[in-house]
């Protein structure tokens, strides 16, 4: 069993990393003195793959499946079902399942009674991860992925990785290119482990898995503990998200699921730190490389580079009118730039949407 814990000026997050913490929740939960009663958010898959039974006796609402659950609709759902139980400040919020079910739970915890106790119970990779800690909550507007949102630190996160054992192979592979977004920002070893052990990763070899999602955690842990505002430093774990934002929005959140819109970020940020003389052509070659070795990319057919260019005005990291791009200089070494030239942005996406 891995323990991190995350103290922020506004609170401390304990995050537990051990297969089969999630049949343990209770014991979790008495360890971390939050003692509800809970509201639990999750959706009908999650509930379809795992034992209720660390659920029995709590109240459970239903998330429609999809990112188009990150609506203020759902967030106002859920509010009227916490004042219908009359849930206090002493009352506590359980997110079991992905990153959706995180950001709009967790948005729901941020501003009912100005915030009660979270639970993170991320049931994906991607949400292992990443998305479960670091107390970004938020929805969707029709113009810009998570415009609306909050930051609301879980109390607890419970990762278990034995619950990925029955993630379809899609979905697995979509965390697994946020995962690999930490050997480009920080930890040269997560980028080793997917050149030199990606076959293991890709069988989800248990013993693999633990310290890959150990070591993603503790460098989003150590950010998120420096910077928990995104003043600065936490702007970095936007690696690949600006364009893959840009991707998702001009999709309209379909087609495309969130890691995946991150893998062509990724590869898009790689692109523009060569075109920008950050990053060597031959590094530049050897990371698009290791990406594209996760898994086949969905086609981006159809999708409108004016779109995708379009959303990024609407871009969480503009700054001063600019959007500010966050680049590479070598494996594990980034920078971040503003000013960058919009029409070789646009270059480079129109030669993504055109595979």
């Amino acid at each position: 069993m891995h323990r991190i814990t995350i103290d922020t000026a506004s609170s401390t997050s304990h995050i537990v990393i051990a297969s089969g913490a999630y049949a343990k929740l209770d014991a979790h939960l008495r360890r971390s003195r939050i003692s509800g009663p809970f509201l639990v958010v999750t959706q009908p898959r999650v509930l379809e793959k795992l034992d209720a039974g660390p659920l029995r006796g709590r109240d459970i609402v239903l998330l429609p499946d999809g990112e188009r659950a990150k609506t203020l609709t759902e967030v106002r759902r859920l509010i009227d079902r916490m004042v219908e139980l009359r849930l206090t400040r002493q009352s506590g919020v359980i997110a079991l399942g992905g990153g959706v079910v995180g950001d709009v739970a967790g948005f729901a915890a941020a501003i009912y009674l100005r915030g009660i106790p979270l639970v993170q119970v991320p049931t994906t990779l991607l949400s292992q991860v990443d998305s479960s800690v670091g107390g970004k909550t938020a929805v969707n507007h029709p113009a810009g992925k998570n415009l609306i949102g909050a930051f609301h630190q879980p109390r607890l996160v419970v990762v278990d990785p034995s619950l990925l054992a029955s993630l379809p192979p899609r979905e697995y592979r979509s965390g697994l290119y946020e995962a690999f977004k930490y050997g480009l920002i920080r930890d040269r070893r997560v980028f080793e482990q997917f050149t030199g052990d990606l076959e293991a990763i890709l069988e989800r070899n248990p013993r693999i898995l633990d310290t890959l999602i150990t070591r993603c955690l503790q460098v989003k842990a150590d950010i998120v503990e420096a910077d928990e505002r995104e003043g600065n430093l936490r702007r970095v774990l936007n690696f690949g998200h600006t364009i893959g934002h840009g991707l998702e929005t001009a999709a309209g959140y379909r087609r495309i699921r969130h890691g995946e819109a991150v893998g062509y970020g990724m590869i898009a940020a790689a692109r523009l730190s060569e075109r920008l003389g950050c990053l060597s052509s031959r590094a530049g070659d050897r990371i698009e490389t290791a990406i594209r070795s996760i898994g086949r990319l969905p086609s981006l057919a159809g999708i409108s580079a004016d779109d995708v260019v379009g959303a990024l005005a609407h871009d969480k990291k503009v700054r001063n009118g600019s959007v500010h791009f966050v680049l590479l200089r070598g494996v594990g070494r980034t920078v971040i730039r503003a000013n960058v030239p919009r029409v070789m942005v646009r270059k480079i996406v129109e030669a993504l949407v055109a595979g």
